[in-house]
C-alpha cells in the first residue's frame, strides 16, 4: 500500500498533480481512493489530481459543528439529505469534488439510480460549504467554490476562521464576503437555515 508523503509527520499537507496526459479512468481514480483511504483525493475538470492529508484537531472539529447543524437542520426540514466532507461528487464537468459539507434536494437523489448511489454519483449539491484549513490557500477554496457554482450549486460558503470571514458563492454573481458575521443563512435553498459563524472561530 502507498504511504503518503513524508512531509512533516503528522502536519496537514496539500499538493497536487497533473494527471492531464494519463488518461485516469473513473475506474482507475476509484481504486486510487480505495488504495489510499488515509488520504483524500479529487481531481478538477483540467486533470489535476489534489491530494490532502486528513484533518488536524481544529479542522475536524469545525468541520464536525458545520455537519452537525446542517444534519439538525436537514432532519428538521426533511426535503433534502446532507453529506458529510468525506462524500466526493462527479461534477458535470467531470471534476471529482467533495466540499465539506453539502446539501441535495431529495426529489434530485430520487433521480439517481441504485448504481450511481454506490459510487461517486454525477450530481452537484445544491449547497455546499468549504472550510478553510491551515493548509488551505484561500485561491484553491475559491477556485473550487467557483468550480460548484459552475456546476450546478444554487448556494455556497467558504468559511474563513483563519480570516475571520464568509464568502457568499451564488449563481450568476461576485463572491459576497462578509467580515465576522455572527450568522450566516440558508436564504432560499435553505430555508430558515442559520449557521452561528461564531462557533467555529
Amino acid at each position: 500500500m502507498a504511504r503518503p508523503p513524508s512531509i512533516e509527520q503528522h502536519a496537514p499537507f496539500r499538493f497536487s498533480l497533473d494527471v492531464s496526459s494519463v488518461c485516469l479512468t473513473d475506474d482507475q481514480f476509484s481504486r486510487l481512493c480505495s488504495d489510499n483511504p488515509e488520504l483524500r483525493i479529487e481531481l478538477t475538470a483540467d486533470r489535476e489530481l489534489i491530494i490532502m492529508s486528513p484533518t488536524g484537531y481544529e479542522t475536524g472539529w469545525r468541520n464536525a459543528k458545520i455537519t452537525q447543524r446542517l444534519a439538525n437542520w436537514t432532519e428538521q426540514d426533511s426535503t433534502g439529505i446532507c453529506f458529510d466532507s468525506s462524500t466526493l461528487f462527479t461534477l458535470p464537468n467531470g471534476a471529482k469534488r467533495s466540499p465539506d459539507a453539502s446539501w441535495i434536494q431529495k426529489v434530485r437523489c430520487e433521480r439517481l439510480s441504485s448504481e450511481e448511489r454506490s459510487t461517486f454519483a454525477t450530481i452537484c449539491p445544491d449547497f455546499v460549504a468549504e472550510l478553510r484549513s491551515p493548509s488551505d490557500t484561500l485561491a484553491d477554496l475559491q477556485e473550487k467554490m467557483a468550480d460548484c457554482i459552475r456546476n450546478g450549486a444554487r448556494l455556497g460558503w467558504l468559511l474563513d476562521p483563519v480570516e475571520k470571514r464568509v464568502h457568499i458563492y451564488r449563481p450568476r454573481q461576485g463572491p459576497e464576503c462578509l467580515e465576522n458575521p455572527e450568522y450566516v443563512t440558508g436564504e432560499d435553498v435553505l430555508s430558515g437555515f442559520k449557521f452561528n459563524f461564531q462557533e467555529i472561530l
